[in-house]
């Protein structure tokens, strides 16, 4: 199976289905890669009824995202704010990260800034604590 280009956290846009979800934007709340589906915040509500089981529990209806299969969702760019096909490219350290076909910007921001900081950490000399006897 083809590994998943949608991750949590990143903004998507449904391209397919009904038309009161088609068009619609939101945040990925959960990706989940062993069934190829994405929960995006907002959007594929469905009602569910539900009964108290005690006293203080409250019941009724209640609005829940449902999944939706990550081949009706297209990523949306954050620095062109189009939707977009992604393209890997090798970064600094030689780590795979996801970047937009058509303005080139890379998406992997989180990466990227990770890889920096242990880039930096590594030719950062490491500082220890002297003792009154090595200060003097």
């Amino acid at each position: 199976m083809a590994s998943m280009n949608v991750r949590s956290g990143d903004t998507v846009e449904i391209i397919v289905g009904t038309v009161e979800n088609r068009g619609k934007r939101g945040k990925v709340l959960v990706a989940n890669p062993e069934t190829h589906t994405v929960v995006v915040e907002g959007l594929n509500l469905v009602t569910k009824h539900r009964k108290p089981r005690s006293a203080q529990e409250q019941g009724g209806k209640f609005e829940q995202p449902r999944p939706v299969d990550v081949s009706n969702v297209a990523l949306v760019c954050p620095s062109c704010k189009k939707t977009t096909r992604v393209a890997h490219v090798l970064g600094e350290n030689g780590k795979w990260l996801r970047c937009c076909k058509k303005c080139g910007a890379t998406i992997d921001t989180r990466a990227e800034k990770k890889q920096a900081r242990a880039a930096k950490a590594k030719t950062a000399p490491k500082r220890t604590k002297r003792s009154k006897a090595d200060a003097e």
